[in-house]
């Protein structure tokens, strides 16, 4: 696998791609905590900026979490594309009606009585650092690979892969 870290625009494409793949990440939170508070979290979107955004609970404690500490650690999986996105950042929650109406989804209806529910609140991450693992070729090719390499015994590179820091 080889390393290449992104920057600027190019980073946030990363994040934006890696973690609208995988739609579902644990959010974490008290992060000096053990074991660390996680819990998985649908996201909404990633903006042309990075920031990723969630709906949420105004009563949860997720949502209690963060105004005691911002920091927050989300880790994204799809593991058929075999794609990985560590991102630590600090979270902000967001009552007013224009950010609820924006970032809404009917999907939230689920857990909410519409987006006028009192309890509709949006959390906004903007990453600090991340990580990210892609293997470009998807989880099979990769597996072949792997499995190549055990029956004859020649180490494999893995060149199909790339990983890095993205920083927007």
């Amino acid at each position: 696998m080889s390393t290449k870290h992104l920057t600027h625009l190019e980073a946030i494409q990363k994040i934006k791609e890696l973690s609208e793949n995988a739609k579902i990440c644990m959010f974490c939170t008290e992060l000096e905590t053990i074991p660390i508070h996680s819990r998985p979290m649908t996201l909404q979107e990633t903006d042309k900026e990075g920031n990723l955004w969630f709906i949420s609970s105004e009563a949860s404690n997720k949502n209690f979490e963060i105004k005691e500490d911002r920091r927050v650690q989300l880790f994204f999986m799809n593991n058929g594309e075999a794609q990985y996105l560590s991102i630590y950042g600090k979270a902000s929650v967001y009552k007013d009606k224009k950010t609820i109406q924006e970032k809404w989804s009917s999907m939230a209806n689920a857990w909410f009585d519409g987006k006028e529910d009192p309890n509709v609140s949006i959390i906004r991450v903007e990453p600090r650092e991340t990580y990210y693992w892609d293997t470009k070729v998807g989880k099979l090719v990769s597996l072949f690979s792997f499995v190549a390499s055990a029956i004859t015994g020649i180490k494999t590179n893995n060149a199909d892969g790339v990983e890095g820091n993205a920083i927007p």
